[in-house]
């Protein structure tokens, strides 16, 4: 979920760069666009850095297991005697 501070901050500064004669409208549009970017960023499925931390993790373990698995795999099939036909 994306913090909502960052979103207040970043409608905040948006709805500040407005023209001074549309500045009567500032806080409207401070909070339209904090709905807009809300709406906007949640439909991009963007992940926290924490959760990105896990999987990366996740990832690096299964890496580790799967060369494991690879290495012993050849080791068998090192022993392996060919079949006689």
């Amino acid at each position: 979920m994306i913090d909502s501070k960052l979103l207040d901050d970043l409608a905040k500064r948006v709805a500040g760069s407005v023209p001074s004669g549309l500045q009567l409208l500032q806080e409207d549009l401070q909070k339209n666009l904090r709905s807009a970017l809300e709406t906007g960023l949640n439909h991009l499925e963007l992940v926290t850095r924490e959760e990105f931390e896990v999987q990366r993790a996740v990832l690096l373990r299964t890496r580790e297991k799967l060369e494991q698995l690879e290495q012993r795999v050849a080791e068998l099939e090192a022993g392996k005697q060919p079949a006689s036909e």
